[in-house]
């Protein structure tokens, strides 16, 4: 028998972001995730060293991986419509639920269970504290997203950029891990590649 679980998640590549704007570089759903990923795992490492906690970054990287996943299904929902109003908001979680589901159906039964996991919280301090992050990180990808659309002239992106840093600097005063990625990483994006690694 076989299965198709990663067939599907091997779409993501295909579903763009950012619908309704104009992009001067498309991005995918597969370069996002990616990108959460990696921002994920680093936000994690900053907490466990800087803050005494006790996360798991490997696992945190692997939730950013698959945090959207289910747009395979949906799309990707423009932020506008999907927050319009809380009945719209709480349609589009059920949606999102079914979806996810839908997939997890996609693996043998024997490894099902690890992939929930994924999905679902086990409802630890731990855990809810982590995927809080994985959420601050997929916030900073549409940051970076902003930043490097306006730093190549595209000016579409300027209003989602005001409202994004704005909801940025809220996650600021709540998670440390943000302020310090903010302060310390994120001002070499929309750099050149010669401006980040400069001949010595």
């Amino acid at each position: 028998m076989t299965y198709n679980f990663f067939a599907t998640i091997a779409r993501m590549k295909y579903i763009e972001r950012w619908a309704l704007m104009r992009n001067s570089r498309s991005e995918t759903l597969s370069e996002h995730s990616l990108e959460v990923a990696m921002l994920s795992h680093v936000l994690c490492v900053i907490g466990n060293v800087r803050y005494n906690r006790n996360l798991n970054p490997d696992r945190a990287a692997v939730i950013g991986l698959y945090h959207d996943s289910s747009e395979i299904i949906t799309g990707d929902m423009p932020t506008p419509v999907k927050y319009y109003n809380t009945e719209l908001m709480d349609a589009y979680k059920d949606v999102e639920k079914i979806a996810e589901y839908k997939l997890l159906n996609e693996l043998p039964a024997d490894l099902r269970a690890s992939f929930e996991s994924i999905y679902k919280s086990d409802d630890s301090e731990d855990d809810k504290y982590m995927r809080r992050l994985v959420k601050a990180a997929d916030r900073l990808s549409a940051l970076i997203k902003c930043i490097e659309e306006e730093k190549s002239g595209n000016t579409e992106f300027s209003t989602a950029d005001k409202t994004i840093r704005k909801s940025v600097d809220n996650l600021m005063e709540e998670l440390p891990e943000v302020k310090d990625f903010v302060y310390e990483f994120l001002p070499p994006y929309g750099s050149t590649l010669d401006e980040l690694l400069p001949q010595s």
